[in-house]
């Protein structure tokens, strides 16, 4: 869900041995400390001092006790934040510091099924974010006019880089408050509905946010600035969607000329490929950022510069990305893919950004046609390095492969087109997002469903693109056969290499011009019924990410 790590389109990414330490288990594992406990809602109070580029406040969590077997709980909160205090019942409590992680000493064993308050309080100067959002941290920027602007982009590296919580994907409060508070005249945006504001005695103001939904840790996000807002209502298949914007406040006229017309169009094109938005009851939401962007539910980070493209560059070198505004197309496509459907563990980001990229893929068709959607997508395997793994290291906190982006666009293409039937097609993405409503999942899951619901085993395909990384070879060769009376044909042969063990991907391909079959290679090569003159006409349909040898 971070962004794009295009990072890795513009610097090579290199295939070197990783090692993990104590605290990436602690960081990326379920830990006994974890496990026990359930977080039901954030209630989060940020003041921010943007001279000293600071904060301060204090989290409440409530939780359910599902085991009553340990009275330590797993807080996480990075340095230089210092934890100031836990609070429970009205009695401070003490703890262990491990590195990044604080081990509360909880004042006996709690009852199973019973529900909870911990209040965390903290302050200090959180990590700054350097080049937002590839590096984790807080943004302390100044808008063209030498304002503040501030902001947080912590996914990946985790929120508890800017406030202490359970920093874990598998674990989403049901719902969150957040409270920011910021100098007037600026102002402060959240995630989900403003519920309040309140001018405090000493010249700064409060405002409180609330989303009545499940959320990401990482998806709680302040946004303070000099900050305008304009509105409008989408007639979705849920009933009416709020749509708000917030921008700054000199960018309001190019805001509601883009978002108002681009917004409505995004929005038929993924409810109707995905279902429903997610989030009716917190509304949909851009807030322009000063970042480029991120998928922060119902509080989308835009920072586009208002052009299409990402950041006026077409990504796959075609033309037709400049069509349309990457940023607002992309992480909205995240609402479905990271926000509703979220993996339990970062090394299956792939099922965020894999799916969110083919978005991509499908607004280009919804916009401009299936053949531009398909080169768009051809266009965009020039990003691919096949360097690492799609899939990282469970349970340490590593994301796999920045190729999980267009790579993972190019094997749900590939899968479309061996499916052959765009409504089946269609339905298996409503049915992902129906099934998996504001869950968290694992990559089983989603293969498993996909396996099923199209009625064709994809295993060896997934093993092949997420945990290999070569692209199947097809070889391809005529054979000369004499037949009776000295008769001589050519034979169509061909086989599957550098691909993993029993792999099956039926394949539609051109055998000579204007004619198309579907072939079954396996990697023992195969004589078949084709008979052709030659090669030359032979190609294979441009959606299925594979190479051809001759």
């Amino acid at each position: 869900m971070r962004l794009l790590a295009i990072v890795a389109l513009l610097i090579p990414c290199y295939l070197f041995a990783q090692s993990f330490t104590h605290a990436d288990t602690l960081r990326g594992s379920i830990t006994p400390e974890r496990v026990w406990w359930d977080a039901q809602h954030y209630d989060l109070h940020v003041a921010f001092d943007y001279n000293s580029k600071s904060l301060s406040g204090w989290n409440t969590i409530t939780y359910e006790v599902l085991q009553s077997k340990t009275d330590k709980m797993q807080i996480d909160l990075m340095a230089p934040l210092q934890l100031d205090s836990a609070v429970q019942d009205g009695q401070r409590l003490t703890w262990k510091q491990d590195g990044n992680a604080y081990f509360i000493q909880l004042v006996a064993l709690q009852p199973e099924k019973s529900f909870q308050k911990i209040s965390l309080y903290y302050h200090g100067n959180p990590i700054e974010a350097i080049r937002p959002p590839w590096d984790g941290g807080t943004v302390w920027a100044k808008d063209q006019q030498g304002r503040p602007w501030i902001s947080v982009a912590c996914q990946g590296v985790g929120p508890s880089i800017w406030y202490p919580n359970k920093d874990h994907q598998y674990d989403e409060p049901d719902s969150a408050s957040l409270h920011i508070t910021c100098p007037k005249p600026l102002v402060g945006v959240g995630n989900g509905r403003l519920r309040s504001t309140q001018e405090n005695n000493d010249g700064t103001m409060t405002y409180t946010w609330a989303v009545t939904n499940p959320i990401n840790n990482y998806n709680i996000i302040p946004y303070i600035g000099h900050y305008v807002h304009f509105k409008e209502k989408y007639q979705g298949e849920a009933g009416s969607l709020d749509l708000d914007f917030w921008v700054i406040d000199y960018n309001l006229d190019k805001a509601k000329s883009r978002f108002l017309t681009e917004t409505p169009k995004m929005l038929d094109c993924f409810e109707h490929w995905f279902g429903p938005f997610p989030f009716y009851e917190d509304g949909f939401k851009l807030v322009e950022s000063p970042h480029l962007g991120m998928e922060h539910q119902s509080a989308i980070a835009y920072g586009n510069g208002y052009q299409n493209g990402y950041r006026g560059r077409d990504l796959s070198a075609t033309g037709v990305g400049l069509n349309w505004d990457f940023i607002l197309v992309h992480e909205s496509g995240h609402e479905w893919f990271g926000n509703n459907i979220t993996t339990k563990d970062i090394a299956d980001m792939w099922v965020h950004e894999g799916f969110t990229n083919y978005s991509e893929t499908l607004y280009t068709g919804c916009t401009m046609g299936e053949d531009a959607a398909t080169t768009y997508n051809v266009g965009c395997r020039a990003l691919i390095g096949n360097r690492e793994n799609i899939i990282g290291h469970y349970d340490v906190n590593n994301e796999g492969s920045g190729d999980m982006y267009y790579k993972g666009g190019s094997l749900l293409h590939t899968i479309r087109a061996v499916i052959d039937d765009d409504e089946k097609f269609r339905q298996l993405l409503r049915g992902l997002n129906k099934t998996f409503w504001h869950q968290t999942v694992t990559t089983k899951q989603v293969e498993d469903f996909v396996c099923k619901q199209s009625g064709i085993d994809f295993s060896r395909v997934f093993d092949q693109y997420l945990r290999k990384t070569d692209i199947p070879v097809l070889e391809v060769s005529l054979v000369e056969k004499e037949k009776k009376r000295g008769v001589r044909e050519k034979e169509l042969h061909y086989r599957w290499t550098k691909c993993v063990p029993g792999f099956d991907l039926p394949l539609r391909v051109q055998l000579e011009p204007g004619k198309w079959a579907w072939i079954r290679p396996t990697t023992k090569r195969q004589a078949t019924e084709f008979k052709l003159d030659s090669l030359e006409a032979f190609e294979v349909d441009k959606r299925f990410y594979v190479r051809v040898k001759r």
